[in-house]
């Protein structure tokens, strides 16, 4: 992944800081440049020659959503014995990350216009018509049984979703990273997510609810069933543990519904 990092750096002239190396999920390999030089890679046979398409599927469908994206300035594609290898070069975002961790262990002293402005940017994500899936209901029905204890809400509404809102992809001033990810979900899916991720900072927490009034009403139940199963899924798998009991009494309180 470094030697195919390099190359994609030196297709598109970009210089890449040594130190600034980070990780995600597997297949994925990032540096800061004049963005994030983020590297993804997949069989060929799987990927078609072209793995990791949520950005540039993202790049077209929102732009800049007002600023508040970065938007896609470069893409490389290469294909090196039977791997598929996409690089992507996003515009650099100067503000920090809020967060360091998904959860959001701290305070958080935001400025009042940035709640609306975070709405405003998921609201115009939701209204946007993708054949793009973040969540399958096969996943809803299995999932939620199974960690929530309860069947799968129906949802009335299926809208665009950048599904991965939690307090390590947005910055202040407002710019929300990370749209690999994005497709239809549940509505008010991002709101959820964010909420979830904020139960540490009650505050904080109660704030987001009262940016998104929709939180404990029954359109949205049907994408807090599905956040919540889904975090008491990687509970099961060992992480977010120190939300653990708050997720389970998330649960209960949809179950009591």
């Amino acid at each position: 992944m470094r030697d195919q990092h390099a190359r994609a750096a030196k297709a598109l002239d970009v210089q890449t800081e040594p130190s600034g190396e980070f990780r995600g999920c597997p297949g994925v390999h990032r540096r800061r440049a004049t963005g994030w030089l983020r590297l993804v890679s997949a069989p060929e046979d799987k990927a078609s020659g072209k793995p990791g398409d949520g950005v540039p599927h993202a790049e077209h469908a929102f732009g800049d959503l007002d600023g508040h994206r970065p938007a896609l300035l470069a893409v490389h594609d290469t294909v090196d014995d039977g791997t598929a290898y996409r690089a992507e070069l996003p515009a650099r975002v100067d503000q920090p990350i809020l967060s360091d961790d998904p959860i959001l262990q701290h305070d958080l002293r935001l400025p009042d216009s940035w709640w609306p402005e975070l709405a405003g940017t998921l609201e115009k994500a939701s209204v946007v018509d993708t054949d793009r899936v973040a969540v399958r209901r096969r996943y809803m029905d299995r999932a939620i049984s199974q960690f929530v204890g309860i069947l799968a809400p129906a949802a009335t509404c299926w809208t665009g979703a950048h599904s991965d809102v939690q307090w390590a992809n947005p910055t202040e001033p407002l710019r929300l990273v990370d749209w690999e990810g994005w497709g239809r979900a549940p509505e008010e899916f991002d709101a959820v997510t964010l909420y979830a991720y904020t139960l540490f900072q009650p505050d904080t927490a109660a704030r987001v609810r009262t940016v998104f009034p929709i939180l404990g009403s029954p359109v949205g139940h049907a994408a807090e069933a599905t956040v919540c199963a889904q975090l008491l899924q990687t509970v099961s798998r060992g992480d977010n543990l120190i939300l653990e009991g708050l997720f389970r009494d998330w649960s209960e309180e949809l179950r009591g519904r």
